[in-house]
């Protein structure tokens, strides 16, 4: 397994010469190797990947569509492996504590943004790194040692993780901004049953799509799913584009958009929790107080 991902990692870097240059002779003084080989790599690799990344019809190289789509995202890939080897190397050096967090999106609009401007001036000796996950996925990564502290919305009973009800956070429909009969007023749960729902995260459940769903079903409704996105951006703008509607947490009216409104739900038991989660026996001071600081500012907005 490690020697076909450093064989891969290899591959990626001899394209990304290749397709920056295009041409071979060039590329392979940059990399310090002999042009026939590299040549012999990249065909490997094409035939790997399993389409052509170069047009060879005439003189000189050309990049294909797909050439085109790999360079650009193994150029993202590639600096990110960078970043996190060099992180790797400061902590290595005693130089830094990693502390990881993992997130749903619709937190990066209520306590987390203040979290992390916290942790990262009161300790400059630790790397905060920060994730993007659902809260199943972040159970996964607390008990493997990914990640340090999790916010998800989802409470699940696992006796290797701790989860704290942060706050409860009441919802919210997401409209089309051009939609004019609903007049700003709140909408029941038996309204928006009528509507075509758009469901989100699609994938991985348990999530928050799944909350979502109980709640109707508690009112002993049966919404119409339309559509299921994978993020929450991507539901917005279907919301926008007319396809149906999305519930989503009130702070995350936040993001402003010109083509969605936000409604209120008649309904108190329309609300989504803010779940911390972080491993059991878990004794690092540094945690402590990121917890604690969680803690005081829920009990500050309550």
């Amino acid at each position: 397994m490690t020697a076909g991902i450093i064989m891969e990692l290899r591959h990626l870097r001899y394209f990304q010469a290749v397709a920056q240059e295009l041409n071979v002779t060039r590329a392979a003084a940059r990399l310090h190797m002999a042009q026939p080989p590299l040549s012999r790599q990249i065909r490997q690799f094409e035939d790997e990947v399993g389409v052509a990344l170069f047009d060879r019809a005439g003189r000189g190289l050309r990049l294909t569509e797909a050439g085109r789509f790999l360079l650009e995202q193994s150029l993202l890939l590639t600096q990110r492996l960078e970043e996190t080897l060099e992180g790797t190397r400061r902590i290595g050096r005693n130089e830094k504590r990693w502390f990881g967090i993992g997130f749903v999106p619709s937190v990066l609009y209520g306590v987390l943004p203040d979290l992390i401007r916290e942790l990262r001036a009161d300790e400059r000796e630790v790397e905060v790194g920060l994730t993007e996950m659902i809260t199943v996925q972040q159970l996964e990564a607390l008990k493997s040692g990914r990640i340090d502290l999790g916010f998800g919305r989802l409470a699940l009973n696992d006796p290797a993780v701790v989860q704290h009800i942060v706050m409860a956070e009441p919802l919210v429909v997401a409209v089309p901004g051009a939609a004019a009969e609903d007049g700003g007023t709140a909408l029941t749960p038996e309204q928006l049953s009528r509507r075509p729902l758009i469901l989100y995260p699609a994938r991985p459940r348990p999530s928050y799509a799944d909350h979502v769903l109980s709640l109707f079903r508690a009112q002993g409704l049966q919404p119409h799913v339309a559509h299921e996105a994978n993020e929450l951006q991507t539901a917005l703008g279907l919301v926008a584009a007319g396809i149906g509607i999305t519930l989503v947490p009130a702070s995350v009216q936040r993001l402003h958009r010109d083509d969605v409104r936000y409604l209120p739900i008649e309904a108190p038991g329309f609300v989504s929790p803010v779940i911390m989660s972080y491993r059991a026996g878990d004794a690092s001071p540094f945690l402590a107080r990121a917890v604690e600081w969680v803690r005081r500012q829920a009990a500050t907005s309550a």
